[in-house]
């Protein structure tokens, strides 16, 4: 082997080395770039989850909802049982008990 060929395989080596330096790095941050953006996707959700819990201005959080919903839950159950004569099963029963007497009358 020749002088002039020993180094151009001497810079062909450190081209090569230079090329998978430069590849490594850039798979590295590629790497990088798809885990930070998985870690803000995440983050995001986590703070949109927070956020509705809390609440907003615009929207009460989880447990005032939650208070709203047990008090809607509990003028419908109101409705559904006897009580003093005011609910809509009394109503029912009411009108069940006037038919009954027309239907059973001769």
């Amino acid at each position: 082997m020749t002088a002039a060929t020993a180094a151009d395989t001497g810079q062909l080596d450190a081209l090569a080395l230079w090329c998978g330096a430069v590849v490594a790095v850039a798979g590295a941050a590629g790497i990088l770039w798809r885990v930070t953006s998985a870690l803000h996707h995440l983050v995001r959700h986590v703070e949109d989850a927070v956020a509705d819990w809390a609440g907003t201005d615009d929207q009460p959080g989880v447990m005032a909802r939650l208070g709203q919903i047990e008090h809607r839950i509990g003028a419908i159950e109101h409705e559904l049982h006897p009580n003093s004569g005011s609910s809509l099963r009394d109503a029912v029963d009411r009108v069940d008990q006037r038919t009954a007497r027309h239907l059973d009358t001769p």
